[in-house]
């Protein structure tokens, strides 16, 4: 009797057969769940997988408790009114269909704006409206057959529960292959022959036990410890597709047979020691394999902080400058014009227009009144505002809107796209292989037939392959960031060993603010315009403003009536009756002559020209040097929206015949490196971070360099710490070895693979030895790739 099989989740229609559409469904939730995607143009769904869905439970009245604002607070991970964002695990994600039907949740709802999915975490990130509730979208989530796992005890702090299925396997699998050695030794020895040609009598005797026991063992191996990698093979054929485990299920599943059939009419012992050791090695390199990789993890998230600085406010109203991850709950911050909010907290003192597109891709500035929430990742865009932390700055928040799919841009990497097609393939050429060699055995020599075509469908693994790239890269970023140079992600470090160009803006890039120097050339300034224009640099982050902010004596902080600041410009500010200025010539309304060439702040009160700051520039320690190293493999520039007074200074200093342009505002900038990029370069921009935002987006790499500010932006690739900016060639040539140690880790991987083929094609190569060696294959690699990057990473100071 043929079976029928459900349309959306594939389970046989056994106790209820329901028709719609020249379709079947096992019930009436599967059904609802097809006509929900058919409605929406969502069928495609099931184009990239068959029956890859999940039977929708049934929920009533299970989620009432969302209804609670407390709860709700908990829950969610951002809420400004309109906006709300959730983060959400579940269990049910299992393919490329889940991963589909997930990321178009809009299409299903209208109130949903953006939802991105973490395949290996199985969780989901929902951006919604308020009006349409955590609750509505956890019942549509479960309506769909991606019901949610919420556990409120996630949220309160206590330690998840770790996995230890994978412990549990390992431990299995090891017992059995043990005792099935042990019982094995009679066979190896040739001591169970039969009686006449002398061997032991009771081992003669009991030989069909032992066999038999070996049989016993060898179940909770297969059908246990090994399910996992029948489970993977199952599904990649569903989807049709041949995953690296297609191989290894089906030499598991050969060796059991044949052992099976060999003592069932007593042919032989079998191969029970081969196939429980081979569970047992597959899952201990495994092991190994998770255990390396969430160290790499744990390193990554805990060690390596942005190397940005925020404004603490001390209890006696005094600001010092600390590290972003020494923030405390209750500590007082002052956040700058065009800074973001590193901590959520409670506004208490300015005017605050946040811009939360980093957080939820809404451009539209929010106003916050004191009082009121902000949430980490805003950008605040209208002077300066202070707030109170409600908790410690979160590491791996900060990270992950870093990476958030507003602001990703699509820079392909090369060892990505190698490994998937060197993915695609492999399965492809090792089941060849095997079928191949095995027909060749069958005819010269059946006897070794089996063990040939398991131990090459054993020992052939990309995993190497597809190790050598994260492995390498993973730890290239821990390095780095111990080292003050924080990187976005991998794919940053393989664009960082293709730059040919380098180009540098000039003030708080190349110059320093720390031993900066100013006086002051025009009219004297009254009390009430000193106070103002200290006010109003203390809401800039541009580095003269932070320079001048640092010479100027103290003031009382008052709350300024009005204040803009126009990049590339100058800022706009007043208080009371008097309007004030401070920028450029141009901006303040001051006609220069011609050979007045020198770094200033120009400042005018109500349109009246006052005077302006004099700079002498301060050039970062080892600048020469660094640019002389530099220029022998790539080309330099530097781009200042600064006048031509330092050019003489800057030729003398940088290498001969170094294009050095000047006055070029933010939009030139940009352009500058679009050109460039037409002509085959690949461009490194390092600038501040905040007025370079737009070129440091187009480059292929955009660095920004943090000296005692926030200069936290989603346009760049890397932050740098100031103090380690003369190492920044060396940090670019550590990219390119990093490059090097894939390129020698593939090679290997090839070399082991072709040397072990070879073994195994000619029936040299046992299956346990095989299964013991393709695990260390992979560790190999993972150890080969992590000491050679540690060597990379010792050279770099």
């Amino acid at each position: 009797m043929q079976t029928t099989n459900c349309f959306h989740c594939g389970d046989p229609c056994d106790r209820q057969l329901i028709t719609f559409e020249e379709k079947s469904f096992c019930c009436s939730g599967c059904k609802t769940v097809y006509e929900i995607f058919s409605t929406n143009d969502l069928s495609h769904y099931y184009d990239l997988q068959e029956a890859a869905g999940t039977t929708p439970n049934a929920i009533e009245g299970k989620y009432d408790f969302l209804d609670n604002e407390d709860i709700i607070s908990k829950l969610l991970e951002f809420n400004d009114g309109n906006v709300q964002i959730v983060n959400l695990y579940i269990p049910t994600i299992h393919c490329s269909s889940c991963i589909w039907i997930l990321e178009n949740l809009n299409k299903l709802n209208k109130h949903v704006t953006s939802s991105q999915v973490d395949f290996p975490k199985k969780t989901i990130r929902v951006t919604y409206q308020k009006e349409f509730s955590l609750k509505n979208l956890v019942l549509l989530l479960a309506k769909i057959g991606y019901e949610p796992y919420i556990s409120l005890e996630d949220f309160e702090g206590k330690k998840k529960a770790t996995d230890r299925s994978l412990i549990y396997k390992l431990g299995v699998a090891g017992f059995a292959f043990g005792n099935v050695m042990f019982l094995s030794f009679p066979e190896y020895f040739d001591l169970g022959s039969s009686a006449a040609s002398g061997g032991e009598y009771w081992l003669n005797k009991y030989q069909n036990l032992f066999r038999w026991l070996m049989f016993i063992f060898s179940l909770p191996v297969v059908f246990y410890a090994g399910w996992d990698y029948f489970v993977s093979a199952f599904k990649g054929l569903r989807a049709k597709l041949l995953n690296i485990d297609v191989p290894i299920a089906l030499g598991i599943l050969v060796l059991f047979l044949r052992s099976t059939f060999d003592i069932a009419f007593n042919f032989g012992s079998g191969f029970f020691d081969s196939l429980t050791g081979l569970v047992f090695f597959l899952l201990l390199g495994k092991f190994f394999q998770q255990r390396t990789y969430s160290f790499l993890s744990f390193e990554r998230d805990y060690k390596s902080y942005f190397p940005i600085a925020i404004t603490r406010l001390k209890t006696d109203g005094k600001e010092e400058t600390v590290p972003v991850q020494h923030i405390e709950k209750g500590d007082r911050i002052l956040i700058r014009n065009e800074e973001m909010i590193p901590v959520d907290g409670t506004l208490v003192y300015g005017n605050a227009q946040i811009d939360y597109s980093f957080v939820s891709g809404e451009s539209e500035p929010v106003t916050k009144e004191i009082g009121e929430q902000v949430f980490a990742g805003g950008k605040q865009l209208n002077g300066v505002i202070e707030m109170k932390a409600s908790k410690s700055v979160s590491q791996s928040y900060l990270t992950q809107l870093w990476g958030n799919a507003v602001f990703k841009t699509d820079k392909s990497t090369t060892f990505q796209n190698l490994t998937d097609s060197i993915g695609k393939r492999f399965t492809i050429a090792v089941l060849s292989i095997a079928f191949i060699s095995t027909a060749f055995w069958l005819y010269v020599d059946p006897s070794k037939a089996l063990n040939v075509f398991t131990a090459v469908l054993i020992i052939a693994c990309p995993c190497a392959i597809a190790l050598a790239s994260p492995f390498t890269l993973g730890n290239m970023l821990r390095i780095f960031g111990k080292k003050k140079f924080y990187i976005k992600n991998t794919q940053t470090i393989e664009q960082l060993a293709k730059i040919d160009t380098a180009i540098f803006d000039k003030t708080g890039t190349i110059t320093t603010s720390q031993k900066s120097t100013a006086y002051y050339e025009g009219m004297p300034l009254t009390p009430e315009e000193e106070s103002i224009l200290k006010n109003t640099i203390r809401a800039s982050n541009h580095p003269l403003s932070r320079s001048l902010y640092d010479l100027l004596k103290e003031q009382n902080i008052i709350t300024l009536d009005e204040y803009e600041e126009h990049i590339g410009k100058g800022l706009e500010s007043s208080k009371g009756a008097i309007k004030m200025k401070i920028g450029s010539a141009n901006f303040v309304g001051k006609a220069l002559s011609e050979n007045v060439l020198d770094t200033s702040m120009h400042i005018s009160a109500n349109n009246t020209y006052k005077g302006r700051y004099i700079f002498q520039n301060q050039y970062r320690e080892g600048l020469s040097t660094t640019f002389k190293n530099m220029s022998q493999t790539m080309s330099l520039a530097i781009l200042s929206g600064d006048n031509e007074g330092e050019k003489s200074r800057l030729e003398a200093i940088l290498p001969k015949l170094t294009p050095l342009f000047f006055n070029q505002k933010p939009e030139h900038k940009l352009a500058f490196i679009k050109t460039l990029q037409e002509q085959g370069k690949k461009v490194l921009m390092v600038g501040d971070g905040l007025n370079d935002a737009g070129a440091l987006a187009q480059s292929n790499v955009g660095i920004a360099i943090s000296e005692n500010i926030n200069v936290f932006s989603p346009a760049c690739d890397a932050i740098l710490d100031a103090s380690k900016f003369q190492q920044l060639y060396s940090y670019i040539l550590a990219s390119k070895k990093a490059m090097g140690v894939i390129k020698m880790s593939f090679i290997l991987s090839l070399l082991y693979n072709c040397v072990g083929l070879y073994f195994a094609v000619t029936g040299q190569l046992e299956p346990v030895i095989a299964a013991i060696l393709m695990p260390l294959s992979s560790i190999s690699i993972v150890i080969f790739t992590t000491i050679m990057t540690n060597l990379i990473g010792r050279k770099l100071s």
